[in-house]
């Protein structure tokens, strides 16, 4: 009897090659501040605080930063938290979260 023609680990490799990766990207607006995003960026990704700055400072300058690249489900669960963190209470005109959106990394 003929052995496989792969080993397995080539085929596991090979497989998870295949697996399309996702950014998840949080969106500049006015009425979230910086202390917003970054205790929000620490809660729901557990940054450091020097990484939460850097996103926090790269959104407001850029319009845009990307928080995160990884298989579409746990890219679909960061962008859920993010629209789920809720108004900056420290600005009375914030009525909501922050947008964040997926796109595909290639």
């Amino acid at each position: 009897m003929a052995g496989p023609s792969t080993i397995p680990e080539s085929e596991t490799l090979e497989r998870e090659q295949l697996v399309p990766l996702y950014r998840v990207v949080l969106l500049d607006d006015n009425d979230h501040t910086y202390d917003y995003v970054i205790e929000m960026l620490q809660k729901i990704l557990v940054f450091s605080l020097d990484q939460a700055y850097r996103h926090a400072e790269e959104v407001d300058r850029t319009g845009r930063t990307v928080l995160i690249t990884c298989e579409l489900p746990e890219a679909e669960f960061c962008r859920d938290q993010v629209h789920a963190y809720g108004p900056d209470w420290r600005l009375p005109r914030s009525k909501g979260s922050m947008t964040a959106v997926i796109e595909p990394a290639s």
